[in-house]
């Protein structure tokens, strides 16, 4: 189950972050995601079109913070990644990672000829 949360702005839209799993077993710790939208559902909506079918939000548990609401307020398309922090060991690491725009991490590498 993913961890994430929102933050509702004073104009009505939301940010929505959300820690997605690692698709390889011993890979890093997972992705943060943050999208903004008009609401919850339409935030959802945005990653499930893009092919990330089973991302649910429950709860608020890890709301995004004001320096990430920053930074996807920031980029034209709303909707930015980056490596989730390693929580297992010794407490959360300091990320120093820059924001990437989703369609780097979706990108499939292309075959070579």
């Amino acid at each position: 189950m993913a961890a994430g949360g929102f933050c509702k702005l004073p104009n009505g839209t939301v940010v929505v972050a959300l820690n997605l799993p690692s698709p390889a077993a011993d890979g890093p710790a997972g992705v943060r995601v943050l999208v903004h939208a008009q609401n919850r559902a339409r935030a959802l909506t945005r990653l499930r079109n893009l092919g990330l079918r089973a991302v649910y939000l429950r709860g608020n548990a890890a709301p995004p913070t004001p320096d990430e609401i920053t930074a996807v307020l920031h980029h034209p398309d709303g909707l930015i990644w980056r490596t989730a922090p390693d929580t297992t060991v010794g407490g959360p690491e300091l990320v120093h990672e820059l924001w990437h725009p989703i369609r780097a991490l979706l990108r499939r590498p292309t075959a070579q000829m």
